[in-house]
């Protein structure tokens, strides 16, 4: 052709660094608008999060500054500079510098894997500026970015009786759509990972309005069991009483399950599912298995009582299901996400594990439980 296009290497430019994040932002953190926006505050919360869950912080703060940015803090032993931390992995620098994946199985108790989580190297790159500080054995470090770019080495910046680390970022307006983050999405998100890490304890504060500001502290001890409470709390349910719960480990998906359902009631099906504290808006084998299993359950033990002959067809998943209120948490050493938003959990071995563990779960239930049981099957069986 006369007007043959030319490619080669010499058409290929190298990207060194975090400017393929700031090229391409939308690959990291789903999009340049207001979702994209929180998954990049909620992913430097999960950060602290973690270290909540591993018992190293008791609480952590969270400011929607007046200027617009986002204060991330904890008060931890504080995440050394240079270092390795406390558990092994990369020191502050390193992990707002570049991508660090984790080697070899997971504490289940953690909240995000590589495969689920955002870098702290994304949200660096995709602010203005940002602003790390640490605070441990006695001193005050302090280190400052400007688009992922260190200004200097970290400093110190004088003496501290307290411990934990903040970060500090303002997310890149001529990146983002919007850098107005909402308090409410984000109070919402912060009680789901209440419910689902019980130990958990995070103030919300809201500084960007007139006069004194917003102030959340959200905190859920109930865990799985208040969560399905409070989903079905304008229906007929009275409390958490009427909720059944139960968690079991599940060395074959190298990881561990935990479940909490209502008993069915007029209304659609609300099942909501979790891999590490990450919602699977697009669900995934975790509630399929869940589902399996609680028609297993209910079927097993409507022919054990007579309810059902040995003739008649089983519960199927989806009668079971109808009007169902439930929340399926697992989490996993090597979670396997389909798809490029990874909001859909896949895996055959997790889908039989979950199914394993929720009908030994129900079924315990139903057996030392014969006079609810009892009504519950006449809602199935009709």
């Amino acid at each position: 052709m006369e007007n043959d296009v030319r490619y080669d290497a010499s058409q290929i430019k190298v990207i060194e660094g975090l400017e393929a994040v700031r090229r391409r932002p939308g690959m990291y953190v789903g999009s340049t608008g207001v979702r994209g926006l929180h998954h990049m505050v909620l992913g430097v919360v999960e950060h602290a999060v973690n270290e909540t869950v591993a018992g190293r912080v008791r609480a952590v703060e969270v400011t929607l500054l007046a200027d617009g940015g986002v204060r991330v803090a904890d008060d931890g032993t504080g995440v050394p500079f240079g270092s390795p931390g406390d558990d092994g992995g990369p020191g502050l620098e390193e992990r707002l510098s570049r991508f660090c994946f984790w080697r070899g199985p997971l504490d289940r108790n953690r909240i995000w894997a590589w495969s689920g989580g955002i870098d702290l190297a994304v949200v660096n790159a995709l602010s203005t500026r940002t602003r790390a500080e640490v605070r441990r054995a006695g001193t005050r470090w302090v280190q400052e970015y400007l688009r992922g770019t260190a200004v200097a080495s970290p400093s110190a910046a004088g003496t501290t009786a307290r411990t934990g680390t903040t970060l500090t970022f303002r997310p890149d307006p001529t990146i983002f759509e919007t850098v107005d983050c909402s308090f409410g999405h984000l109070a919402e998100r912060f009680r789901e990972l209440a419910f689902l890490y019980p130990g958990l304890d995070v103030t919300l504060t809201d500084e960007r309005t007139a006069g004194a500001p917003a102030v959340q502290r959200i905190h859920c001890p109930g865990g799985l069991r208040d969560f399905v409470a409070s989903l079905t709390a304008t229906r007929s349910l009275s409390g958490p009483e009427d909720v059944v719960a139960f968690g079991a480990d599940a060395p074959a998906m190298a990881g561990l399950v935990e479940v909490a359902l209502s008993r069915p009631a007029v209304g659609r099906r609300q099942v909501l599912g979790y891999a590490n504290g990450r919602a699977t808006l697009d669900g995934g084998t975790h509630e399929e298995g869940f589902l399996a299993g609680l028609s297993g359950a209910v079927t097993a033990h409507a022919r054990a009582c007579g309810a059902l002959s040995a003739t008649d067809p089983a519960i199927g998943p989806e009668e079971v299901g109808a009007g169902l209120t439930a929340v399926v948490s697992v989490k996993l050493d090597d979670p396997s996400f389909e798809g490029g938003t990874r909001t859909r959990l896949g895996g055959a071995h997790v889908r039989d594990a979950v199914e394993e563990a929720v009908r030994a779960g129900v079924l315990a239930w139903l057996e030392a439980h014969p006079e609810r049981a009892a009504r519950l099957l006449e809602r199935w069986t009709g």
